[in-house]
């Protein structure tokens, strides 16, 4: 390689750096190993550390022991714990646990379970259709047009949020979970996705290609078709095919067999509040990163063409809980997001800021607030689960909360989840809830028009 193509090929690999960035020099190094000191205290610490590779366990913090209980002064009545496998339907999940205490009462049931198979195999149909659309709608873009890389990185996936059950549900309803029960590739997705994902390039590659070489809309729409029956037989072949009518039988607590013959939509809408719509039930986060009280609208993010793309109100934690107090005190239990992961002790099933000290164990400085830790994508929504207890102190001020995780029984505190309110502040982002429960000054935020976001924002 000669001189100056090598100086272009240095230059092209430093792009971005400063041109005054430095190099670490001898005496740079020379300070660093320095600052390392290997006393006897540290000398053991190493042996620990190198002969140990669980770090949750070295920076448990044993003072919390004991401190923190999974009893709660309001709780919902909810009863038994789903499991969404090695998947990543957790938000479809959550969507339908707060729905089941309902539909419990209203048959009668000492238990009971949506089929999300069913739900599951409409929401990929719809996100493939979606995905091609989206690729004719932007066919005349570069490949290496931000929008056109976003929708091929990951033309589908389980991902999603509460708007996108209500999309699916609002379109094919819901069914039991005896009328479509779970199989092999519902309960791991990963291999199934990515067959489709490999039809969904290729074809949606192919429509550039078809509109490029300047055919009509006809030919185009019938082209996507084509790519869509093939999205239908594979999902068809490992989910099964969804019913169009279906006869359920169940046994009641008093024992008695009963038989109900219906349609998925005409089960959904006799199961579902009068008022379960996006008019009555909103979307609250909190992101400091933002501008609080304004209404936010992810373009793109849904699965039907037709649907209702991902809106929030962005709010203060404190707004938020005042409101999710409410609803738990009105035995309502909320769809809900946070960043599950963190500071999470799976054994005890808690969830505390102070669960691991690492700064202690390594003799560091780890502190960042939440607004930087977004910002750097140190922390952001992970998890979906459903809200349904708090408990308060003398002043009925939160203290600590509890989830219903999806990851079955043995997860967690008997699948449960609980975790302190500085918790909340840290890693809670969002809140599916009823207005009702909303103060005035956020009901009147929530009626303006919304700032749109794009889909591959930092936040989503």
């Amino acid at each position: 390689m000669n001189k100056k193509l090598f100086i272009l090929c240095l230059g092209m690999g430093l792009a971005g750096v400063s041109a005054s960035a430095q190099e670490i020099s001898k005496s740079d190094l020379q300070q660093i190993q320095s600052s390392f000191e290997l006393d006897a205290s540290t000398k053991a610490l190493q042996n620990i550390l190198k002969g140990n590779a669980n770090l949750k366990t070295l920076a448990l913090n044993h003072e919390l022991d004991g401190q923190i209980d999974h009893y709660f002064k309001y709780r919902v009545d909810v009863k038994g714990i789903t499991d969404q496998q090695s998947s990543g339907r957790c938000w479809m999940f959550t969507s339908m646990n707060v729905l089941r205490p309902t539909v419990m009462k209203q048959f009668d049931l000492n238990a009971f379970d949506f089929s999300h198979n069913y739900n599951y195999f409409w929401d990929i149909f719809e996100k493939s259709n979606l995905f091609l659309e989206n690729v004719i709608a932007t066919a005349d873009h570069a490949m290496t047009d931000r929008d056109v890389e976003f929708f091929f990185k990951a033309p589908v996936n389980d991902g999603g949020v509460w708007n996108l059950f209500y999309n699916i549900a609002e379109k094919y309803g819901v069914v039991p979970q005896e009328v479509m029960p779970e199989t092999a590739h519902s309960n791991n997705t990963s291999q199934m996705s990515n067959v489709i994902n490999e039809r969904l390039r290729a074809g949606g590659y192919a429509l550039r290609e078809l509109i490029h070489s300047g055919a009509k809309k006809k030919a185009v729409k019938e082209a996507k078709l084509e790519i869509l029956e093939d999205v239908y037989r594979i999902l068809a072949l490992c989910l099964g095919e969804p019913p169009t009518e279906f006869t359920w039988r169940y046994k009641t607590q008093s024992g008695e067999i009963k038989s109900l013959t219906s349609t998925p939509m005409d089960f959904y809408k006799s199961i579902v509040p009068d008022d379960y719509n996006p008019e009555a039930y909103i979307m609250i986060m909190n992101d400091p990163t933002r501008e609080y009280y304004k209404v936010y609208d992810i373009a793109n993010y849904r699965n039907t063409v037709e649907g209702v793309n991902w809106v929030y109100l962005n709010l203060p934690n404190d707004v938020i809980k005042a409101a999710a107090l409410a609803s738990i005190k009105a035995n309502e239990a909320m769809y809900a997001s946070c960043d599950v992961a963190a500071y999470y002790n799976s054994k005890a099933g808690i969830s505390d800021p102070a669960m691991y000290d690492y700064e202690a164990l390594f003799g560091i400085d780890l502190s960042m607030d939440k607004k930087a830790r977004i910002l750097t994508r140190e922390s952001g929504s992970s998890h979906a689960m459903t809200l349904i207890a708090v408990d308060t102190d003398e002043h009925d001020r939160p203290v600590k909360w509890e989830f219903e995780n999806s990851w079955g029984a043995s997860a967690g505190h008997n699948g449960y989840l609980t975790f302190t309110d500085a918790w909340f502040d840290e890693y809670m982002f969002r809140i599916v809830i009823n207005k009702r429960y909303l103060d005035e000054v956020s009901r009147k935020a929530a009626e303006q028009k919304p700032v749109q976001l794009p889909a591959w924002d930092y936040m989503f």
